[in-house]
C-alpha cells in the first residue's frame, strides 16, 4: 500500500539542498510539503494498525516493530520506596536489522579515529 501511494506522488524538480531528504530516491527530486506528510502519515498508520492488531512490522533494511506481552508484576515506587502492582499489558519493541547496525557502527568507527 505504501509503494501505491508513493508512485501517486507526482515529483517535482528541484535543487535536492531545499529539503531534508526521507527517501534515497528523492535525492533529486522534491515533495510539497503536503505530499511528503501525507505519504509519513500514512506509514505510520499502516505500522500502527499492524500493531494494535498484535502483527509484527518489519520494514526492510531498517528493522522489525514486535508487540510482546508483560505479565503483571510487582513493582517499586523508586522515590518513595512503595510496593505497587504494574498491570498486565503489552509493549513494542524494535530491533534493527543487521544492514542497519552495521552502518550505525561504521560511522561510529569513523568518528573515533
Amino acid at each position: 500500500m505504501v509503494k501505491s501511494v508513493r508512485d501517486k506522488i507526482k515529483l517535482k524538480k528541484a535543487r535536492s539542498d531545499e529539503q531534508p531528504l526521507l527517501f534515497p530516491e528523492l535525492a533529486y527530486e522534491r515533495l510539497s510539503s503536503k505530499r511528503a506528510a501525507q505519504l509519513v502519515d500514512t506509514m505510520f498508520e499502516i505500522i500502527k494498525k499492524n500493531l494494535e492488531k498484535g502483527d509484527s512490522v518489519l520494514i526492510h533494511r531498517f528493522g522489525k516493530f514486535k508487540v510482546k506481552f508483560k505479565w503483571a508484576r510487582k513493582g517499586r515506587n523508586p522515590r518513595t520506596g512503595e510496593s505497587i502492582i504494574l498491570d498486565t499489558r503489552r509493549i513494542v519493541t524494535f530491533h534493527c536489522s543487521p544492514k542497519l547496525k552495521e552502518k550505525i557502527n561504521k560511522g561510529l568507527a569513523a568518528r573515533s579515529k
